[in-house]
């Protein structure tokens, strides 16, 4: 009896746990429509009273399509309001509505225009200006960036006017969650050299805009100055504080904001000497309220450390030569996770190197010589890199945990050996955070077949290897990069069916 009822009991268990890998694994598809395909341009809303919005555009056509929970489309909404062609689109999304801030240029003037619209993507209002630009000359240049806070409390749209290569002329708008104005301003910042650089700009919970700015030593080569520069939410001037770096030769500066203790993290990999090879990581604290540096840590890599980041046939000196710092994640207690990957590219007779790589469209923002021109919401997916036999390659994921000293906690490196060519649609990675872990999601060939893999990494730095995912066998192309998080559970990832494109929904 005892012996019936033990089985009973690791039977349901079993199940049990089946049960939580099903959930775990469960994809579903939207059917692929036929207005759609490989060169769609496309931003994933988010989730909005349940169902799942998605921007469209197919040439002068832009829609938004809305799936329900089982990726069934609802309904395909005409944005009529929109322009026939328009620069650029942003979307600010929260649990029953959002805002699309679009930029668009008519008779010489381009607008930055906003709507609220509705979860069924219904107009909440008409569309209003929210700031005008009159240019001398027609182009598609985007003109406008839009940042958010992270909860999404403070919205900024700003532009940049370079005319004087020696004096940038910023004009910034503040808003508040319900597209109120709170602030504009006018203010000029000091270009020192001509290779100054920004890095990527950020917005605080306050409404304070942060960002770095450096300066390379010569075309696509190293970083010499960095400078962090603030502006807060009422001020009509930056704040410009040197941060240095010593002796160290810098690489591609990544920031941070920190909003939980009212921090900035920038960071970045360091050399010894020029176009040698990478030494390590280093990295800088700034405190907010006093405006100055609390903290610098250098990591020099191990070769520990070196030997499990290589690829099989790098050498151990080389072993972080290849990769960037693709996110920074921080912690409640002021620590952070830094999460970098390998990525580069081969062609016929050539092989490009670092600094090519970071100035290289086809790989986002990262190094654009003025990202204020880039947007976040351009799909490079569909573009056509020209008649040079390129191969792109992604490999090896390293994750670094950081404590609130900035000292190393633990490392992990998920393997991987990617590559194809032409585009980099099918390779690199979507992170997922579901509170409790770090998901990866990535193809891989396994027989043949391109399968779309789950790893994770948990808080103590532990690799779990997820059972191959359900419902890959239809014939279905993932584009995990292009993928984005709608909740704490949930990501939807765009795909290619017989060259439709649709959409999938991954339940962690």
């Amino acid at each position: 009896m005892s012996r019936t009822l033990s089985s009973l009991l690791l039977t349901l268990t079993l199940l049990a746990w089946s049960g939580v890998k099903a959930q775990v694994q469960q994809i579903t598809y939207s059917e692929p429509e036929r207005e759609d395909g490989r060169r769609t341009n496309f931003e994933i809303i988010g989730k909005m009273n349940g169902n799942y919005l998605v921007f469209k555009n197919n040439n002068s056509v832009s829609a938004i399509s809305i799936y329900d929970t089982e990726m069934k489309l609802q309904q395909r909404v005409p944005l009529s309001f929109m322009p026939d062609k328009y620069i650029n689109v942003d979307f600010v999304a929260y649990p029953d509505f959002c805002y699309l801030i679009y930029e668009y240029s008519k008779k010489g003037i381009v607008h930055c225009a906003a709507v609220k619209l509705n979860a069924q993507a219904q107009k909440m209002g008409e569309p209003v200006d929210l700031d005008t630009t009159q240019i001398s000359f027609a182009a598609n240049n985007k003109i406008y960036t839009t940042v958010i806070s992270e909860d999404k409390q403070r919205i900024m749209v700003f532009k940049i006017n370079s005319k004087n290569p020696r004096n940038f002329l910023f004009t910034t708008f503040l808003f508040d969650a319900q597209l109120t104005r709170l602030d504009r301003h006018r203010l000029y910042l000091p270009m020192e050299e001509r290779n100054d650089l920004f890095t990527d700009f950020q917005l605080d919970n306050e409404g304070q805009l942060v960002f770095g700015r450096y300066q390379r030593s010569g075309s696509n080569d190293y970083i010499t100055r960095v400078a962090i520069v603030t502006k807060g939410p009422v001020a009509d001037t930056f704040s410009i504080k040197d941060i240095g770096g010593g002796d160290r030769i810098l690489d591609e500066i990544k920031i941070k904001v920190d909003n939980n203790n009212r921090r900035y993290i920038l960071s970045g990999f360091y050399y010894k000497q020029r176009r040698g090879n990478i030494e390590g990581l280093y990295a800088v604290i700034w405190d907010k309220a006093s405006d100055t540096r609390v903290d610098e840590k250098v990591t020099v890599f191990p070769d520990e450390l070196r030997a499990q980041a290589k690829s099989s046939d790098a050498n151990l000196r080389m072993a972080f030569n290849d990769f960037f710092i693709k996110h920074i994640i921080t912690k409640r207690d002021g620590g952070y996770l830094l999460v970098t990957e390998s990525l580069y590219t081969t062609s016929r007779g050539n092989m490009f190197n670092r600094w090519d790589y970071m100035y290289n469209p086809a790989f986002g923002p990262g190094g654009f010589y003025s990202p204020y021109y880039y947007s976040p919401y351009y799909n490079p997916w569909s573009r056509n890199y020209g008649n040079y036999a390129t191969r792109f390659h992604a490999e090896n994921i390293m994750v670094l945990s950081f404590d609130a000293a900035g000292s190393l906690q633990w490392s992990s490196i998920i393997p991987k050996s990617q590559f194809d060519d032409e585009t980099e649609n099918s390779i690199s990675h979507e992170l997922v955070n579901t509170g409790g872990e770090l998901h990866f999601l990535f193809n891989l060939y396994e027989r043949r077949n391109q399968l779309l893999n789950d790893q994770s990494i948990s808080p103590e730095g532990r690799v779990t290897r997820y059972p191959t995912l359900k419902n890959l066998d239809r014939g279905y192309d993932f584009m995990p990069r292009y993928g984005k998080q709608v909740s704490s559970w949930e990501s939807i990832i765009p795909c290619l069916y017989r060259n439709y494109l649709c959409f999938a929904k991954v339940e962690f």
